[in-house]
């Protein structure tokens, strides 16, 4: 099971990450719509992201808070990691160039 942090959809995460992968603070409403989405598209988890302080909206579009900042800013990784997932020193094989 995959916990979302901070009541978060995967909708609304999809769009700060879309925030993080184009490095803008600010989106216009068409760029924003233009975020995809497997479960719907990006305008509605906008508007969500609003209401729960991660965004601010005005007529040029939609800008990051600083609340979404320090979100962004963390880098996930899994709270456990399977056993195997690493690998063991003794897989790498020395390749000597001649």
């Amino acid at each position: 099971m995959i916990i979302l942090p901070n009541d978060l959809t995967s909708q609304e995460i999809r769009v700060l990450q879309e925030f993080r992968r184009t490095n803008n603070e600010t989106m216009t409403v068409d760029q924003v719509k233009a975020i995809k989405h497997p479960a719907g598209g990006g305008e509605t988890p906008a508007v969500q992201l609003v209401t729960k302080g991660f965004l601010t909206a005005d007529a040029s579009g939609f800008t990051l808070t600083e609340h979404a900042k320090a979100f962004l800013s963390v880098d996930p990784v899994p709270m456990f990691e399977e056993a195997g997932a690493g690998g063991s020193a003794g897989d790498e094989t020395d390749v000597e160039s001649a």
